[in-house]
């Protein structure tokens, strides 16, 4: 996908984004010069400069540095993923191990309306987990454009206690013992939430069982949530933020941390 003449070559996917076939990853400058298609009497397209460019002046605003930014893009430029690492800057007591993250996407072909998610990446491996999306726009209506500030401020407001909640369900499942036969269990019924499919199970336990990273040796829920997300590299986005987020819903009930 030449998006300008004599393109820079583009950045590869971090370790944790995997991206499905057609996909790229791009730099930003080749991101802002995607064209947004023209609209309908019933259809208003975002583009996507103006979702990155509205969530980075509301993390701004909101006191988030960004640390970090990889954007891909697939289907000739109408669909976009991006992925920010943030921070609330120097002097913020921060976990040492894993970073926050945000998620963002649009599309120019109707697939998914523009939406925000807040996740997390393990320094480590680069391990990226998502949980709860926040939709921008429910669908590109007549008022996308002019009201594009105002939701993109609500979404972005979510996003810290939706951080600190993060941060509470991995200090809950690092102190949590897991055993064999739990997961086991867990494993499964991760088959009937959709968090993987039945053809992960395998993998899944085998970085249980030896893991790939001396980090997750300890037998907790943390490390076989990490299990998991080793596997979720071998998805796309999307499908990994959807994925995460029935992940989180499986652990957090199993490990009885549902409010």
């Amino acid at each position: 996908m030449n998006l300008i003449e004599n393109p820079p070559p583009a950045p590869a996917p971090p370790k944790g984004m995997l991206l499905h076939c057609g996909a790229e990853v791009v730099t930003r400058e080749q991101l802002l010069q995607v064209p947004t298609p023209r609209g309908t009497a019933t259809w208003f397209p975002l583009s996507h400069q103006s979702i990155l460019g509205e969530v980075e002046i509301q993390l701004q605003s909101s006191g988030f540095r960004i640390r970090e930014e990889t954007h891909a893009l697939s289907h000739d430029g109408a669909r976009y993923f991006g992925v920010l690492s943030v921070s609330l800057g120097e002097g913020t007591r921060e976990p040492s191990d894993y970073g926050w993250v945000v998620g963002l996407r649009n599309s120019h072909d109707m697939s998914y309306p523009a939406g925000l998610v807040a996740g997390t990446r393990v320094f480590v491996c680069d391990n990226l987990a998502f949980s709860g999306e926040v939709r921008i726009s429910r669908k590109h209506t007549k008022h996308a454009v002019r009201d594009l500030r105002h939701l993109t401020a609500r979404a972005v407001g979510q996003l810290g206690e939706r951080f600190l909640g993060l941060d509470r369900r991995i200090e809950a499942y690092k102190d949590r013992r897991m055993t064999d036969p739990q997961a086991h269990d867990i494993a499964i019924r991760a088959v009937d939430c959709q968090a993987i499919t039945p053809s992960q199970i395998p993998d899944v336990l085998k970085e249980w069982r030896k893991p790939t990273h001396a980090e997750f040796e300890a037998r907790n829920a943390w490390s076989f949530f990490n299990s998991f997300t080793e596997v979720f590299k071998t998805i796309n986005p999307h499908t990994a933020l959807r994925r995460g987020e029935a992940l989180y819903g499986l652990f957090d009930g199993k490990l009885g941390l549902r409010s």
